[in-house]
């Protein structure tokens, strides 16, 4: 499928002292809703421009959504021999460039990095008319490893809102095929069945989980801005989950969804049946396709319009 042609800006901003590049995918006819949109790339990859990120911005974008594509920092690449070898999916292409990589010094900590985004994000995107007027700062903030930078900022700015008047909660979180916990939840046999024959890469196999948590928090998985997942969710924004089938991180947003539900948070989930980790990456895929569609329908003012055509 084309991507939908839209005019695009990227725009350099500094948030909290850190610097980083936000692309800015302007509604066409706005509805008021923004989102802001979270790459994946197990915190070591990914871009702007990848398709996970660029179809996204293009997609909701003509259908009156304004999308923030944040490009930011990256983990350094130390748990990259730990990993199974990297296949490049359908519809992937080498990016033009890559965003600032974090170097030595102490763990990273990219959900308090992340909120310094978000406050960026809106100030600068108003200052430098990028936002259409009517596009509010408490949209959608979202897959992988960009859901689990979503949903430890959200849990961050729902602690500061008491306090911190720049602190602006967003009105509903999506979540697709996030990690939110460590370790990850155990497939049971069912999974574990749908994992069989799948690319050593995609199977997520846990001394790769391991290596992908300790270099991106070093020694404090047990953060709950980190990994939100298994902490106190009471007052959390209402969350769309979007779970792939035949995706060892499946657990995660399931157990994450039955946290937020007993936690009296209003959650809805999806599971994209047949659809392996990652599937946002391949442009026209059925499950990407059902994907853009939740996540139009949930951002929209008036909730979760499931009337908006998606062609």
């Amino acid at each position: 499928m084309m991507h939908t042609p839209v005019r695009i800006h990227d725009i350099a901003l500094n948030g909290g002292g850190y610097d980083f590049r936000v692309r800015v995918y302007p509604a066409e006819v706005p509805t008021g809703a923004m989102l802001v949109w979270l790459h994946g790339g197990g915190f070591m990859f990914g871009t702007v421009e990848m398709p996970e990120a660029d179809q996204v911005g293009r997609r909701l974008s003509a259908l009156g959504t304004t999308v923030v594509s944040v490009d930011y920092t990256l983990a350094p690449l130390d748990a990259l021999a730990s990993l199974p070898p990297l296949r490049r999916r359908p519809g992937c292409r080498r990016p033009s460039r890559w965003p600032p990589r974090l170097g030595g010094g102490p763990p990273c900590s990219p959900s308090r990095r992340l909120v310094a985004d978000g406050r960026g994000v809106r100030l600068g995107g108003r200052e430098r008319g990028a936002l259409r007027r009517g596009a509010g700062p408490g949209g959608d903030w979202r897959g992988s490893a960009g859901g689990n930078l979503a949903a430890g900022a959200a849990m961050r700015l729902r602690d500061r809102a008491a306090d911190d008047p720049d602190a602006v909660v967003p009105s509903v979180v999506g979540l697709v095929y996030p990690v939110l916990h460590a370790p990850l939840p155990p497939a049971d046999a069912e999974l574990e069945g749908l994992l069989t024959g799948l690319p050593a890469a995609l199977t997520f196999p846990p001394e790769a989980t391991q290596a992908i948590n300790a270099n991106y928090l070093g020694d404090t998985p047990s953060d709950r801005y980190a990994f939100p997942g298994g902490h106190d969710l009471t007052g959390y924004p209402r969350t769309l989950v979007v779970t792939a089938d035949r995706d060892r991180l499946r657990p995660s947003g399931e157990a994450f969804a039955a946290e937020l539900a007993r936690a009296g948070v209003d959650v809805r989930i999806e599971r994209q049946r047949g659809a392996m980790h990652g599937y946002l990456n391949e442009i026209g895929d059925p499950a990407a396709e059902r994907t853009l569609a939740l996540l139009a329908a949930a951002v929209h003012p008036t909730g979760f319009d499931e009337s908006l055509p998606l062609g």
